[in-house]
C-alpha cells in the first residue's frame, strides 16, 4: 500500500468537467502532469475541444453521474484507455442550477422535486463515482476522493434551500466514507467555496452580490475557479496524505468556522 502517489502518476476523473469550474479543475491537474478523464453529460463539443488540447493526457467521456451503469462504463473506458485505474475522483458535477436569488424557490414555493433533484445529482452522483472507483483504488492501494461543497451551509447569505441541503448531505457522506474507506488508504475530503467569479452557474448572479462578497472578505476579492481548483490538487497530492474527512473552505476567508 502506498501512502501517496505523485500527480504525474495518477489518473484523475473530474465530473462535470467540460466547462466552468470543471474545466479549471482539469487544467489544474493537467498542469501537474496527471492524466485526466473529462466527464460530461451534455457538453460534448466543449469536452472534446478541451481533451484535444492534450490528447495523450486527456480523455473526454460522456456519462450522467446519476446513471450507475453509465458511471461504471466510464471507469472501464478510462482504465482501458490509460492502462491504469482511476486513482482520484473529483465530484464536481452539478444538477441544472443557476445562482440567481431572484429566481430561486422560496420556502413557500420549495418542492420535494427541487430537493430530490439536488440529492440525486449531488449525493447520488458522488455515491456512484465512489463505488465505481473503489475496486481500482483498492487494487492500487491508494485513492483520493474530493467532493465539491459550498460555504452556504455555514453562511446562507442567499437561502438556496435545495442546493444547500444537497451539499450539506454530501458533507455528511464525505465524513462517513472517510471512516469506511480509510483502512484502504482512500481519503475522502470536501472543498467548499462561495460564489466563484465567474462560472456558468454564477453567470446570473448580479454584480452587486459579487461586490458585497468582496467587501466582506479579508482578501477583498472573490475567489476564482482557478484558485479553487488548486485546493483540489492539494488533496490529491502527497502533501495531504494524512488528511481525510475534512471540509476545507476556500473563499478568501469569508467564512472562517
Amino acid at each position: 500500500m502506498q501512502n501517496s502517489i505523485h500527480l504525474e502518476h495518477q489518473l484523475v476523473l473530474v465530473t462535470g468537467a467540460a466547462r466552468g469550474l470543471g474545466e479549471h479543475l482539469v487544467r489544474a491537474f493537467l498542469r501537474e502532469g496527471a492524466r485526466v478523464v473529462v466527464n460530461y453529460r451534455n457538453s460534448a463539443e466543449a469536452a472534446q475541444r478541451l481533451a484535444s488540447e492534450a490528447p495523450e493526457h486527456l480523455l473526454a467521456v460522456q456519462a450522467d453521474v446519476t446513471d450507475t451503469a453509465a458511471v461504471r462504463a466510464m471507469f472501464a473506458q478510462a482504465r482501458q484507455h490509460f492502462g491504469m485505474p482511476v486513482t482520484t475522483v473529483v465530484n464536481n458535477a452539478l444538477p441544472d442550477f443557476s445562482f440567481n436569488g431572484d429566481a430561486r424557490p422560496t420556502a413557500a414555493q420549495l418542492s420535494w422535486e427541487n430537493m430530490n433533484q439536488q440529492f440525486a445529482g449531488v449525493v447520488g452522483g458522488a455515491l456512484n463515482t465512489t463505488q465505481g472507483a473503489m475496486e481500482g483504488m483498492r487494487e492500487a492501494g491508494f485513492g483520493r476522493i474530493v467532493n465539491v461543497g459550498t460555504n452556504l451551509f455555514q453562511n446562507p447569505v442567499v437561502p438556496y434551500h435545495d442546493y444547500t441541503a444537497g451539499k450539506a448531505a454530501l458533507l455528511s457522506l464525505t465524513r462517513t466514507l472517510a471512516k469506511d474507506l480509510g483502512p484502504d488508504n482512500i481519503t475522502v475530503n470536501m472543498i467548499s467555496g462561495g460564489l466563484l467569479r465567474t462560472t456558468d452557474a454564477s453567470a446570473a448572479t448580479p454584480e452587486a452580490v459579487f461586490d458585497f462578497i468582496a467587501a466582506n472578505t479579508p482578501l477583498r476579492r472573490v475567489t476564482t475557479p482557478a484558485e479553487f481548483a488548486d485546493a483540489a490538487v492539494f488533496f490529491a497530492s502527497p502533501w495531504a496524505r494524512a488528511v481525510t474527512g475534512q471540509n476545507l473552505v476556500v473563499d478568501g476567508g469569508l467564512v472562517n468556522n
